[in-house]
């Protein structure tokens, strides 16, 4: 049986570069059946027929001389999201895999503006998840968190000598083993919301970083934030309004 690195079966399929093949696992956005290839490396049958997930464009929900609001589709990386649309820069980040709200502004004034208001928690920050487990309670996680990286990657703990964090989280739909949740964040540490749901026993379904089953990706969306008087919704992703 032939076998060949899964990368480059994957760009002579698609036919993309090999450097687009590998990006494109790397990213997880590659099946072989319903099983994610994870490591463009890895040899693979060279008769294997692969199954790609599409990424959605990134679409302008609002814009104005200050600011410019992304809805960003999940499998996109904030930065490349901050390259499209050049000159405006990011005022903060989501990961790879969350989709949502994402503001960048366009002028130092407001961005002093708009950070004041992040660090006096003056920002309203609402999310959409999916989450191991049945929740019938809302739930407050009122937790520190420290943040360590390793190897590029970020990976945060709940700890006592972390940065204060709070997350509240509210159950909507239970479905089998599994509940939609709104989450209003406080603070905004790196991976806040999948750190406290794993600290709850609620890992969000997708995140294996931090203890939930695999899913075509992390079932984290950003849907609405206010800031200075102004309001931004992104609407959440059909795979969230279907998911079973």
């Amino acid at each position: 049986m032939a076998t060949e690195k899964a990368y480059k079966l994957l760009a002579i399929q698609e036919g993309i570069s090999n450097s687009n093949a590998k990006s494109m696992i790397d990213r997880g956005l590659v099946y072989v059946g319903n099983k994610k290839v994870m490591i463009a490396r890895g040899e693979i049958e060279d008769k294997t027929v692969f199954k790609v997930t599409k990424i959605e464009k990134a679409k302008p929900i609002f814009e104005n001389n200050d600011i410019i609001v992304i809805d960003k589709p999940a499998y996109v990386n904030s930065d490349e999201i901050e390259r499209q649309f050049k000159p405006a820069v990011l005022l903060h980040r989501l990961d790879r895999e969350t989709s949502g709200v994402l503001m960048l502004v366009k002028n130092e004034e407001f961005r002093q503006k708009a950070i004041k208001e992040f660090a006096q928690d003056k920002v309203y920050k609402e999310y959409i998840a999916w989450v191991e487990g049945i929740m019938t309670e809302p739930i407050d996680v009122d937790r520190g968190i420290i943040t360590q990286k390793k190897n590029n990657k970020a990976f945060s703990n709940v700890s006592p000598k972390g940065k204060p964090a709070r997350t509240e989280f509210f159950p909507d739909i239970v479905s089998a083993k599994k509940t939609k949740v709104k989450v209003i964040i406080h603070n905004g540490r790196t991976h806040q919301i999948r750190v406290h749901a794993r600290y709850i026993d609620h890992p969000i379904i997708g995140d294996e970083q931090y203890g939930g089953r695999r899913s075509k990706r992390v079932m984290l969306h950003a849907h609405k934030v206010r800031l200075l008087g102004m309001e931004f919704v992104a609407k959440e992703p059909k795979s969230f309004a279907t998911f079973e």
